[in-house]
């Protein structure tokens, strides 16, 4: 499937190498007023200029957002016909020949061999469907979902909060120039934060709201865990020290619950937190040469912004 979405959808299409990314957006309502100067921030923000550990593709290719329908352009702002808004953005700076190898290798970790697997036959320039160049689309989408979220006082932040064990931003800094000189990769983390959310989005048992965001965020390639509000660190606490203080139970609305913001599926009106693992890039320069990101979770940023918008705007009614 390549549409995400119910109510609110976005239908992602295109490949790395091919002419153009693009997208369908489908939900929004007629007369919305959407921001071209926010949709331009968070492409450059996906593309990683002046960070470290990006792709120098991602960093020389300048993404144009091309409005093929459902929407009239005015000025720096797009209004909305209440029709599906379909958009594409070219590839200008490809350069397939560096892939020319992969036409009958598979690169361990990457989705090379289980396309073939699947499908009988997959576009070895750049990875396809399965390179990050995807996400361009998702940006584009979810900045449109963005602002319908801020319009009902709903805000969504994220940032690059660790890098392989580093959580200091000047050492993280440090970490992604070494492992880019040295043609390698690593992993990291990304944390999202969701305020304005009001009490009692999500459902029960099949379709809670972590399952729905865990869902999206995992549909980023590249993207291998999640967690929310205590997640994983509380392996090595007890129920105590989670939910009693100074022997009483803790106020469940209180940032002390430490739930992440969701109870039995739902949202209790508290601050939504999650975090994105992203493990090292698969594709490694000192290996096979070319052009790729030393770590992934530098650029996943804006992405993961996109996708808790897109979850969200969708579920909300």
């Amino acid at each position: 499937m390549n549409t995400f979405g119910e109510h609110f959808s976005f239908t992602s299409f295109g490949e790395s190498h091919g002419r153009a990314v693009g997208g369908v957006v489908d939900g929004v309502p007629a007369g919305t007023e959407v921001s071209l100067p926010v949709i331009r921030d968070m492409l450059v923000r996906r593309s990683g200029k002046g960070q470290a550990g990006v792709s120098p593709r991602a960093v020389g290719e300048e993404d144009e957002v091309e409005w093929l329908s459902g929407v009239v352009e005015e000025g720096d702002r797009l209004i909305a016909l209440g029709t599906p808004i379909a958009f594409l953005i070219r590839n200008t700076d490809a350069r397939s020949q560096d892939y020319e190898w992969l036409r009958h290798s598979f690169r361990p970790g990457h989705a090379d061999y289980t396309y073939q697997a699947k499908y009988g036959i997959r576009d070895h320039r750049g990875g396809g469907r399965a390179s990050a160049r995807e996400t361009a689309a998702r940006v584009t989408a979810g900045a449109i979902a963005l602002q319908l979220l801020e319009e009902r006082g709903v805000s969504v932040h994220a940032q690059l909060i660790q890098v392989g064990t580093e959580t200091d931003p000047a050492k993280m800094e440090t970490l992604l120039q070494t492992v880019q000189q040295a043609g390698d990769s690593i992993g990291g983390i990304v944390g999202c934060r969701v305020t304005g959310l009001p009490a009692g989005v999500g459902e029960p048992l099949f379709d809670k709201l972590q399952s729905r965001l865990a869902a999206a965020m995992m549909s980023i390639n590249g993207c291998h865990g999640f967690d929310y509000g205590f997640g994983f660190d509380a392996l090595d606490q007890r129920g105590s020290d989670l939910y009693e203080k100074d022997g009483k139970p803790v106020d469940v609305l209180s940032p002390q619950a430490m739930t992440g913001g969701i109870a039995g599926g739902i949202s209790d009106g508290m601050t939504i937190t999650f975090r994105c693992l992203f493990k090292p890039a698969a594709t490694i320069r000192r290996l096979y040469g070319g052009r790729h990101d030393s770590c992934i979770a530098v650029r996943a940023v804006p992405v993961v912004e996109a996708m808790t918008a897109l979850t969200l705007q969708d579920l909300l009614p």
